[in-house]
């Protein structure tokens, strides 16, 4: 029996010619990252262990992103804690405001993410870096203090879902259709514990973009990590970015999946997560009864260029409704740059919406757009849970930048075919 793209990169790691579902193995990684929630609790744990440095200074990435620019004193003392980790041990990869970014983008953007890597992140949506045929996967804060040290973890080898794509998007639809549409089918815990493995003839139709989003969002399946395999669309996203050699794997054809599911990606929608879970997941059009109050277009989820581009699509020329409070937030330093100069940030101020610098910010209910008792807010962001972006009460619903930027025209869910043809 072969092995699959995640069992490959494990056991190359690990050493070992060959892996299997449920082998336990310490493994060599390639990077270890930490924010500003994680860090301080982690440089903890790595202290405790006494060693004099990190395992390699050129491995280790910090990023203030979830509260920064700080929003009170106690998210700038965890900023703080960042700061003096990577003054003391002389870390290469520290990003901060003016050249930062949101983690999940930043990092694959900067050229720190590579083919056939192992990534350890104190964060769940590590797994973002699988759109780069690399494992990368969220790991607990004790874990990452001891990688930082050693530059090994523990892993158990995770079994493997195979999920086919044919066929290609329509129009308005991206990659978050196609991963809600997944989790749709699954469930918040159909993949618990197990990789994501994308492959099939649609796979050379998605973009980067849509490949990043559909990895990030492994773990709203319950995955440890997903994946897709390396080919063209992946080599010319690296081009400029990386000069290092990297090694992708494939599957082998006989490789074992315990399950296989097929999307054919000609058949999706414009689809929506309703609260409180990203599993609840309907067409757009059928919700377009749903008033909103705010619309946020963002994160490490829908903050890259193209999900900009998209928003830029529907919302020029038009206006946001008057009891729509509208917040886009470019996922990295240079998204942004180079979204102004598209003149996509002039189409969203002059449509009626606030521009932040980038962070996590509504994501997670940190800062830059928290609901009150009883609003509802259509969000690109990853997860829906109940008193997620604010009051407990308050209402998510998850959608991709197209159907944001409609409904924040209209004031209500809407599909985005609905303003075209308006």
């Amino acid at each position: 029996m072969g092995m699959t793209m995640t069992q490959k990169i494990l056991a190359r790691h690990a050493g070992a010619g060959k892996v299997e579902a449920g082998d336990i193995i310490t493994a060599g990684i390639d990077l270890a990252l930490t924010n500003d929630i994680m860090g301080a609790q982690t440089f903890a744990e790595f202290e405790k262990i006494g060693k004099p440095a990190v395992f390699d200074q050129n491995k280790v990435v910090l990023v203030p992103d979830h509260f920064c620019p700080a929003n009170d004193m106690k998210s700038a003392e965890l900023a703080k804690k960042l700061r003096e980790f990577a003054r003391k041990y002389q870390i290469t990869h520290y990003f901060e405001i003016g050249r930062m970014g949101i983690e999940h983008a930043l990092l694959p953007d900067s050229g720190l993410i590579a083919p056939g890597d192992l990534v350890a992140g104190a964060d769940s949506h590590t797994c973002t870096y699988g759109a780069l045929n690399a494992f990368a996967t969220g790991v607990g804060l004790t874990d990452l203090g001891a990688a930082l040290a050693t530059g090994k973890t523990w892993l158990k080898v995770p079994a493997a879902v195979g999920v086919e794509l044919c066929g290609s998007l329509p129009r308005y639809v991206r990659g978050k259709d196609v991963v809600l549409a997944l989790i749709g089918r699954i469930g918040v815990d159909g993949a618990r514990y197990k990789s994501l493995e994308y492959y099939g003839s649609g796979v050379a139709r998605l973009t980067m973009a849509d490949r990043f989003t559909i990895a990030n969002m492994a773990i709203e399946a319950g995955a440890k990590n997903g994946i897709f395999p390396c080919d063209s669309v992946t080599a010319t996203y690296l081009e400029g970015r990386t000069a290092r050699e990297y090694r992708p794997e494939a599957a082998d054809a006989d490789a074992f999946y315990e399950e296989r599911i097929e999307i054919n990606l000609s058949l999706l929608e414009p689809l929506v997560a309703c609260p409180h879970l990203p599993e609840n997941v309907k067409p757009a059009k059928e919700l377009s009864g749903i008033a909103i109050d705010q619309a946020v277009i963002g994160s490490c989820t829908n903050g890259r260029l193209d999900d900009l581009a998209q928003a830029a699509e529907i919302l020029k020329g038009r206006k946001i409704n008057k009891k729509v409070r509208a917040i886009v937030i470019p996922a990295t330093q240079e998204i942004y740059s180079q979204a102004m100069a598209l003149g996509y940030l002039r189409t969203f101020v002059d449509a009626g919406a606030a521009v932040s610098t980038p962070t996590c910010g509504p994501c997670f209910g940190g800062h830059m757009g928290i609901l009150a008792a009883g609003e509802r807010a259509v969000s690109t962001t990853n997860r829906n849970f109940k008193g997620r972006m604010g009051a407990a009460d308050s209402e998510i619903y998850l959608a991709g930048p197209y159907v944001a930027a409609a409904s924040a025209i209209t004031g209500r869910i809407t599909d985005p075919a609905e303003i075209a043809g308006a």
